[in-house]
């Protein structure tokens, strides 16, 4: 995950910042998967600190001496510990950030850094912070106190408030690609899965290595494939009853990016493209799909499905959202 962080847009921006000494007083990064948002923030801490040494190699000569690599994998390991004294982290692991712990951030703040010339405040999960502990905070990110810098994360920005986000320089890491996430998988899990299943995975996460993850651990696979292969192949009167199975079911964004990866595999079998298929695995049931609808159908599949995510995202009712969308590719098909 590290790997992906550092190859990021807004992580060169921030390592620049801090070679050059001109840190912004607060940032706010943006990336939609929480299960990773915590590593994605001590990687940046890394960059404020100059210790991510994972982009340098033992002979570097920037780093020997009194500050060479023994030094910054001290401070880095630390940095993955959460225990580095000039690098705080709120709230506790699966806790939420509270008034509390704001005071306790305005408190520390006013402390001199013990072992650098600033301190890093991390603040993760920030979006799940009540509106009291974020206004509690305002007035220090508009003007903390010298060489202090905070690090806020959200998997999503609506519940941060605009006050907030006002005073914070953005860091928003974009989805990222299949191959991006496959490989991902390959290096965190190596031969404990199949290469397929690595693939499978990263094409319903929806750009996130930690709904990748989930999915390849939580064993339910088989049993989201088959119901978006039944939606793929029902008629207007068993639609209903699958519509209600998928509202009732746990993992809605996986489903509609499999729908999406099914939808799309059968239309590169129809235009005779199969070696390019997501879902090698799959081959007989796509073989169906990609017989039953039109080129045309296949490919307005597309929009309908993201027509129907946009409403999921705005908090539609995702059992409606997956009828209607289902419902408009039958129509169109006929």
């Amino acid at each position: 995950m590290q790997t992906l962080i550092q190859n990021t847009t807004a992580y060169a921006l921030v390592k620049a910042e801090a070679e050059e000494g001109r840190l912004s007083h607060a940032y706010l990064l943006l990336l939609d998967d929480k299960r990773n948002l915590r590593t994605a923030l001590k990687k940046f801490a890394k960059a404020i600190f100059d210790c991510d040494i994972d982009e340098y190699d033992d002979e570097d000569p920037f780093l020997s001496g009194e500050n060479g690599i023994a030094e910054k994998k001290r401070i880095a390991s630390l940095i993955d510990g959460e225990t580095f004294s000039d690098c705080l982290f709120f709230p506790t692991e699966n806790k939420r950030f509270s008034v509390e712990d704001a005071e306790k951030v305005m408190e520390e703040s006013l402390l001199m850094p013990v072992e650098t010339e600033r301190k890093l405040f991390i603040i993760s999960d920030f979006a799940e912070a009540t509106a009291q502990a974020q206004n509690k905070l305002l007035k220090l990110l508009e003007e903390p106190p010298k060489n202090v810098v905070f690090l806020l994360g959200a998997s999503v920005v609506f519940p941060v408030l605009e006050t907030v986000r006002s005073r914070t320089e953005k860091l928003e890491i974009p989805p990222f690609s299949e191959k991006q996430i496959s490989s991902c998988l390959q290096r965190l899990y190596g031969d404990k899965y199949t290469k397929d299943e690595y693939e499978v995975c990263a094409a319903t996460a929806c750009g996130s290595v930690g709904g990748a993850q989930d999915v390849l651990e939580g064993g339910y696979y088989p049993e989201l494939s088959n119901l978006a292969f039944s939606l793929c192949e029902c008629n207007a009167s068993t639609l209903p009853v699958l519509a209600k199975r998928a509202g009732d079911g746990k993992h809605k964004n996986e489903l509609l990016a499999l729908l999406r990866v099914i939808y799309k595999d059968a239309l590169l079998m129809k235009s005779g493209n199969e070696q390019y298929l997501s879902l090698k695995t799959e081959k007989v049931r796509l073989k169906k799909i990609s017989e039953r609808y039109k080129l045309s159908t296949l490919t307005f599949a597309q929009t309908a499905l993201s027509e129907a995510e946009r409403q999921v995202k705005f908090n539609a009712n995702f059992n409606q959202c997956i009828e209607v969308c289902v419902a408009s590719i039958l129509q169109k098909n006929r």
